[in-house]
């Protein structure tokens, strides 16, 4: 729990700025219009690919011994690759759709 706490104090700011991310997010996603919905999705499976790296990338550099480091490497590489299987499923419904029955 220590740990915890500490990295928490010692990026407040990043916290902040997460923050900030998911509110202009949620805001943004809401008022795109539904034609837009497809090039924007695909946008955020790209940028979950970009996430996975990263968090991949940031597990192998952190210390073996920070907990809290890893487990946020984890929950992020866990949350980008639900993004973008749901991703890739829900374009492959809609692609679905606009194809001709036979």
């Amino acid at each position: 729990m220590d740990n915890f706490i500490e990295f928490i104090n010692s990026n407040l700011q990043l916290i902040y700025i997460l923050i900030l991310a998911i509110f202009i997010g949620v805001e943004l996603i809401k008022n795109v219009p539904t034609v837009l919905h497809t090039p924007l999705m695909s946008g955020a499976n790209a940028l979950s690919g970009v996430v996975i790296v990263g968090a991949i990338l940031v597990m192998l550099q952190a210390d073996p011994t920070n907990y809290v480091a890893l487990a946020f490497g984890f929950v992020a590489i866990v949350l980008g690759i639900i993004n973008v299987v749901g991703g890739f499923a829900v374009t492959d419904r809609m692609l679905q759709m606009f194809k001709k029955r036979k």
